[in-house]
C-alpha cells in the first residue's frame, strides 16, 4: 500500500485535472452559445430589414414640376371655360383720363358706373347687362385735326377696335363704340359699316 501522503497528493492531482477539464467543457460550450447568438443577431437585419431600409427601398415619388403640368384648357372643356371667361368681372379704371371715365361712367344703364368691366379677356369701359352690350368710349378731340389725319386716325384705331368687338361678340355681347362727334362717326362706318357707332351727346 502506498503510503498516505501519495494517495493523498494523487487525489489532489485527479481533482485538479477533473476540475480544469470542467472549466475547458464550460468555456468551449459559452463559445459555442456566443458564436451562435452573434450569428442570429447578424441575420436579423437580412430576415426582417430595419424601417430605414424599407423606406429606402421604396421607390420615391417625384416632386412635382412645371412640366408635369397640363397647360391651361386641356383639362377642362371648353364650355365652362369660356364661360368663365365670359362672366363680366367689374375692375378699377384704368388711370390717367379722368374725362374718359366720366363719360364711360354716363354711358346710359350702364351696369357699373365707376368701373370698367373685363370679358374675355378685355377691359372694356361699360356694360349694359340688361342688352349685354359692352362699350368702348372715345374721347379723342378728332374734330381738331384735318381730314387727312382723320382718316388716318381711324384707320390706325380699326385694328383694335375690330379686335374688341370680336372679343365681345365671341361671348354672345353687342359691341358698341361711343364717339363725342358725328364727324369722328363717318370716318369709322367708311371704313367698316358694319361697326356699331354711337355719339355721345353726354360727354
Amino acid at each position: 500500500m502506498a503510503a498516505p501522503e501519495i494517495v493523498v497528493g494523487a487525489v489532489v492531482v485527479v481533482g485538479v485535472v477533473v476540475v480544469g477539464v470542467a472549466i475547458k467543457e464550460a468555456l468551449d460550450a459559452y463559445e459555442l452559445r456566443r458564436g451562435s447568438g452573434s450569428e442570429e443577431i447578424e441575420s436579423v437585419p437580412q430576415s426582417m430589414p430595419a424601417p430605414q431600409e424599407l423606406s429606402a427601398k421604396r421607390k420615391p415619388k417625384p416632386a412635382p414640376s412645371g412640366q408635369d403640368w397640363f397647360p391651361p384648357g386641356t383639362t377642362e372643356p371648353l364650355g365652362p371655360e369660356r364661360r368663365h371667361k365670359c362672366e363680366p368681372v367689374p375692375v378699377p379704371h384704368r388711370g390717367g383720363d379722368e374725362a374718359h371715365n366720366k363719360c364711360a361712367d354716363k354711358v346710359p344703364n350702364n351696369s357699373f358706373p365707376g368701373w370698367d368691366v373685363v370679358v374675355n379677356g378685355k377691359q372694356f369701359d361699360a356694360l349694359q347687362r340688361a342688352t349685354r352690350t359692352l362699350w368702348e368710349v372715345k374721347t379723342d378731340d378728332f374734330d381738331v385735326h384735318s381730314p387727312h389725319s382723320q382718316r388716318f386716325f381711324a384707320r390706325v384705331k380699326l385694328p383694335e377696335i375690330k379686335r374688341e368687338q370680336m372679343l365681345a361678340e365671341a361671348c354672345g355681347y353687342r359691341f358698341v363704340v361711343g364717339v363725342r362727334s358725328a364727324v369722328h362717326k363717318t370716318a369709322l362706318l367708311e371704313l367698316d359699316p358694319d361697326l356699331e357707332i354711337v355719339v355721345m351727346d353726354w360727354c
